[in-house]
């Protein structure tokens, strides 16, 4: 049976992909570490992760679009501003063809840290009491 290359960093992830779709990945990349400079990133699931007082967003490459998956309670609280892409439960597809919308995906990003930070001061209570 042959083995499938799984991608150990995500500079391997993206190096497996054609020059267009690398470019979009390293907007994104780049986009995701300005938004949280403190995430650490690896591969999780064969994509790339960014962690921050856990799972931050993922990402990946797909046929037709970049996948983000920046988890369910985002697609709700941008529901409006995510109305021109295709989601599902808990992720967003940019097309190829389109600019990726760096601001959205900033404001995204942000939303995601402050929910990390806010779920693990909420542990942090719990394990005092």
């Amino acid at each position: 049976m042959d083995s499938v290359k799984i991608p150990k960093t995500v500079d391997e992830y993206i190096a497996d992909y054609p020059a267009g779709i690398q470019e979009k990945l390293i907007e994104m990349r780049s986009i995701i570490r300005k938004s949280a400079p403190d995430a650490s990133e690896k591969i999780s699931y064969r994509m790339p992760s960014y962690i921050f007082n856990g799972i931050l967003v993922y990402f990946a490459a797909h046929t037709k679009h970049l996948g983000f998956y920046p988890f369910p309670t985002v697609i709700e609280a941008f529901k409006n501003e995510l109305t021109p892409y295709h989601t599902s439960k808990g992720g967003i597809q940019f097309p190829y063809k389109d600019p990726l919308p760096i601001d959205l995906i900033k404001r995204i990003v942000g939303f995601r840290v402050k929910e990390n930070i806010e779920k693990a001061a909420l542990k942090k209570i719990k394990k005092i009491k």
